[in-house]
């Protein structure tokens, strides 16, 4: 941690920033996700990772990084897999998904068509573990997606000593460190406490930061251009008896665009955005950062909360935003402890 401290200030350290807040991860057990591939060796079975610099492979027999729920299902998984024929042949990965509240989906994924037999087995498998396990488990092939029962685990957070729930799907986007979401979450609602007017969010996902913050802001309006997590966000919405958001399917260049007038949108039939008196705009782009055009769009909001996880493109963004925008906030979040990787937080205030 004190490595990513120091680097984190020497590579910030032409601009102007205040005195960073550290927000650590548990050492252990602190991921909810995790993807492994699957080596066939004879009438063995393993889960292997392969070495980044060698590329070699190795077993993995338990995984501490991840939740104790994950490291338990893999083992339960792996021997009834390993004495069934027709649920073991052609597999190569299996992904996990766990929440806090103790649910887990697995996805099993082939090279190889899934029929009849294979569901029928997989079934029994899903049986005995569901004996142990809320568990939850979806086959994949090639143009195939097979549900045996759900596709989707239902976290519970509680931030700031109210609990939220969240929807959250199979092979879709989630925050995988989930305690130090929840620091992230608590932040960015410290930070907008008395925010005046209505908050605008690029990159919202299921709702993970808009559904707490909406008790912020008068009215909130979001984006997110992939229809999995716009459905899961809705139902979210409903979840958490939230009445003053709003989720449109949109790009950030769309959305920037529509806000411009240069193109009309039929998704946003129902909703005029000269309703909404957005003063704060909360961003959480993906690790390209924001492209020029989104940049400059959010250059005109009096503050901006940008979640970045990629210090080396919010340097970048920040060049531009600090001609307009002076930084009251500076948060390091450590999502992935043991690893360079950082989660920045920024609260800018225009000059």
């Amino acid at each position: 941690m004190e490595t990513k401290i120091s680097v984190l200030k020497e590579n910030f350290s032409q601009h102007p920033v205040p005195e960073l807040e550290v927000f650590a991860s548990l050492p252990l057990h602190y991921r909810l996700r995790a993807e492994f591939r699957l080596w066939h060796d004879g009438d063995d079975l393993h889960h292997v990772m392969f070495d980044q610099v060698t590329k070699q492979k190795y077993q993995v027999h338990n995984f501490p990084p991840a939740s104790q729920l994950i490291n338990d299902v893999m083992v339960e998984l792996l021997l009834l897999l390993k004495g069934n024929e027709t649920a073991r042949r052609k597999l190569f990965q299996i992904d996990y998904l766990a929440t806090l509240s103790e649910e887990v989906v697995v996805s099993l994924l082939y090279h190889k068509t899934l029929d009849d037999a294979w569901t029928e087995e997989m079934q029994k498998i899903l049986i005995t573990l569901r004996q142990k396990f809320q568990i939850d488990i979806i086959g994949r092939a090639k143009k195939q997606k097979i549900i045996l029962d759900k596709d989707y685990v239902t976290e519970e957070l509680t931030i700031k000593q109210r609990k939220f729930t969240f929807k959250q799907i199979e092979n879709s986007f989630t925050q995988p460190n989930a305690q130090v979401n929840i620091s992230m979450i608590e932040w960015a609602l410290d930070i907008t406490q008395n925010s005046q007017g209505d908050l605008l969010e690029l990159y919202c996902g299921s709702g993970n930061f808009s559904v707490p913050l909406a008790q912020n802001f008068e009215k909130v309006l979001a984006t997110e251009i992939s229809k999995t997590s716009v459905a899961a966000a809705q139902d979210n919405i409903v979840k958490n008896n939230i009445d003053n958001l709003k989720i449109i399917r949109m790009s950030s260049e769309e959305f920037v665009q529509a806000q411009q007038g240069l193109r009309e949108f039929r998704r946003l039939k129902g909703i005029n955005l000269a309703d909404y008196q957005c003063k704060t705009v909360l961003v959480d782009p993906p690790r390209s950062g924001l492209d020029e055009s989104t940049v400059n769009m959010i250059s005109q909001y009096e503050n901006i909360v940008y979640i970045s996880c990629n210090p080396d493109t919010l340097k970048l963004n920040l060049d531009t935003l600090l001609s307009t925008h002076t930084i009251s906030r500076f948060a390091l979040f450590d999502q992935f402890p043991y690893t360079h990787h950082v989660e920045c937080g920024v609260y800018l205030q225009k000059k």
